[in-house]
């Protein structure tokens, strides 16, 4: 994970004063992410959720992935919503046991969660229950997770550069110029 956390902070400083932000956060970052990587490179879908007010993220995410420029194979997501369009209505453990099993028979337990968002939206729960998920989560700390907060102004930009940098890791990953695994 030394190769990787060497290369973000490389791609950071290319990028220059407007990633400086996350410099110092990028041990929390490498973390994180090498693991999601990881999955991603052994072949798992990544199942997104985001809270409401990340919808806009999610659909981004979702149609930019896997677009033709990056000349990269695709990548295995879907939506939470695409799954379960009744996600929003689960109240309790015993749903969530419900969806969950699921999930783990369509996908054979070939999958994680990608959760951003606030870490007290319920939508968090189903991905709080995994050990392998992967979070860009606001105002809480996890294992696996990238913390921001929720009441920075720069939130929503900070959010896309993240996703630039998610992004140039997984090319790098995928293509051999960096070895992401921890």
């Amino acid at each position: 994970m030394d190769e990787f956390s060497q290369w973000t902070l490389d791609a950071i400083r290319e990028e220059g004063a407007i990633l400086s932000w996350l410099e110092e956060q990028r041990f929390d970052w490498t973390k994180a992410t090498s693991h999601a990587l990881e999955q991603i490179l052994l072949g798992k879908t990544i199942i997104l959720i985001t809270d409401e007010n990340r919808k806009w993220l999610e659909s981004y995410i979702l149609s930019s992935l896997n677009s033709i420029s990056f000349d990269r194979p695709p990548i295995s997501i879907i939506s939470i919503d695409a799954i379960y369009p009744h996600f929003d209505y689960i109240n309790g453990g015993d749903m969530i046991d419900m969806v969950d099993d699921m999930i783990d028979q369509s996908y054979k337990n070939e999958y994680f969660f990608w959760y951003i968002g606030k870490g007290d939206d319920k939508r968090s729960d189903i991905a709080k229950r995994q050990d392998d998920s992967y979070f860009w989560i606001f105002d809480e700390e996890l294992n696996n997770a990238f913390a921001l907060k929720s009441y920075d102004k720069s939130l929503d930009i900070k959010l896309l550069q993240l996703y630039k940098l998610f992004n140039s890791s997984l090319n790098a990953a995928m293509f051999g110029e960096v070895d992401a695994t921890s």
